[in-house]
């Protein structure tokens, strides 16, 4: 061992070598370089968040709280009842108008954040095989990985003919033949952009249904959805709507105000599904986290209240919708193409095989940008690996992540740097 090595290695102590996920080590090279975040010269095409300011057509950005005496203690576990009871309506309204089986506060467990609300749900599954899917959203891998010693991860990989989406058939497979007790995937997915939905929302969750799986549905962009022109998506996509008894089905929905009602730094995210379910997941929290702050729940109600809910996720996929198009001609002029145009998220997951030398590899690419103060995410961050497995095989090597999360103006300014950046090369 060199001295330097050493050197590292008495700093770290005990500590493992943490890597970071995707989009963090994105940033955290970019401030080698100077960003930071709001930096007017800067471009974040790799950012994971929309953008979080005043946006056309939606209800101003809520700036304040009034707290209660009550808010300055330790809450429950799973989240105030107040919030509680307003999640559940809010599913109710959205996706269960006519059924006799509706969600109630029993059924929601809230938490700080979707990471968090995902940790412990996680940590409640019992021992036995988990699926997930490639590629799909990089912090399953530590998520999964730190429970490998229990939980048997299963593979299922989707394909590029296949716009990178796994069939229902083969999920099935892999509950039937290889023996998963519970699925996790993010619908909407991240980095693809494709939905699960329709009748193949209703086969996979009938599959968890018919089979004793546990589907865990991370819908963190249930609300950007967009329709086959391209334009604005007539409204959200959740499991919510496939479920028959809240009580008995073995669905876990996952979802917060991070991404669809644009309050990343609230760090407020919610589970739902059968009260028993939700009750382990609250135990689980003892340890891990102890509950969720008052105050942001406090802030929360009123984010949920009907009408401003509904003015917020309407104008998201007017805005979202635009910058979408724009982006997908920009890159397709420059030669960068997807399997599938995405369906929703506010992503572009592109092929970036047809460049020039020296632009084509996903890292290489990465480099080059960051030069020019543009941010992208290779595509090796989303082969999801809980035990690394795969070793050095990455298959995504000449795939990206692009997003249109900034603001219009400042996305168009990152496209046109990448535009300069082949035409120079």
């Amino acid at each position: 061992m060199s001295s330097q090595e050493h050197r590292t290695a008495s700093t770290r102590g005990s500590f493992r070598e943490v890597p970071y996920m995707g989009v963090i080590w994105v940033v955290h090279e970019a401030v080698q370089r100077g960003f930071y975040n709001g930096h007017p010269d800067w471009c974040n095409l790799g950012q994971g968040q929309p953008e979080v300011g005043e946006m056309a057509g939606a209800p101003p950005r809520l700036m304040q709280v009034a707290l209660d005496p009550t808010d300055h203690a330790y809450g429950p576990l799973g989240g105030t009842d107040e919030l509680r009871e307003v999640i559940a309506a809010h599913y109710n309204r959205l996706y269960r108008q006519g059924k006799s089986s509706q969600y109630t506060k029993d059924n929601v467990s809230v938490a700080s954040g979707g990471r968090l609300a995902l940790t412990r749900v996680v940590a409640a599954l019992a021992d036995g095989p988990l699926a997930y899917q490639v590629p799909d959203y990089t912090a399953y891998e530590d998520l999964i990985g730190y429970h490998a010693h229990r939980l048997e991860p299963v593979l299922l990989e989707g394909r590029e003919e296949n716009g990178f989406q796994v069939p229902a058939a083969e999920l099935e497979e892999a509950v039937r033949e290889r023996g998963a007790r519970a699925f996790i995937y993010s619908n909407p997915c991240n980095p693809t952009g494709n939905v699960v939905s329709g009748d193949e929302l209703a086969r996979y969750c009938a599959i968890g249904r018919d089979n004793g799986c546990t589907m865990l549905h991370d819908e963190f962009y249930s609300h950007f959805i967009y329709g086959a022109d391209g334009g604005p998506g007539d409204g959200p996509v959740s499991a919510a709507a496939h479920v028959d008894d809240v009580e008995r089905d073995p669905q876990i929905i996952i979802d917060g105000l991070t991404k669809s009602f644009r309050y990343p730094g609230w760090r407020c995210g919610w589970a739902i599904g059968p009260s028993e379910m939700i009750e382990a997941i609250n135990r689980s929290s003892s340890a891990i986290d102890g509950g969720p702050s008052r105050i942001v729940q406090r802030a929360a109600l009123e984010v949920l209240q009907p009408k401003r809910a509904d003015q917020e996720t309407t104008a998201l996929r007017e805005v979202f919708a635009r910058k979408r198009g724009i982006m997908l001609r920009m890159l397709g002029e420059m030669g960068i193409t997807t399997a599938r145009d995405p369906q929703s998220t506010f992503y572009v997951w592109a092929s970036i095989a047809k460049l020039p030398d020296g632009f084509n590899d996903a890292d290489e690419f990465f480099f080059k940008a960051i030069e020019r103060r543009v941010m992208t995410v290779p595509g090796r961050f989303f082969n999801v690996d809980p035990r690394h497995e795969r070793g050095n095989e990455h298959p995504y090597r000449q795939w990206v992540r692009f997003s249109f999360g900034p603001p219009e103006d400042n996305m168009v300014m990152g496209l046109t740097r990448l535009q300069e950046m082949l035409r120079e090369g």
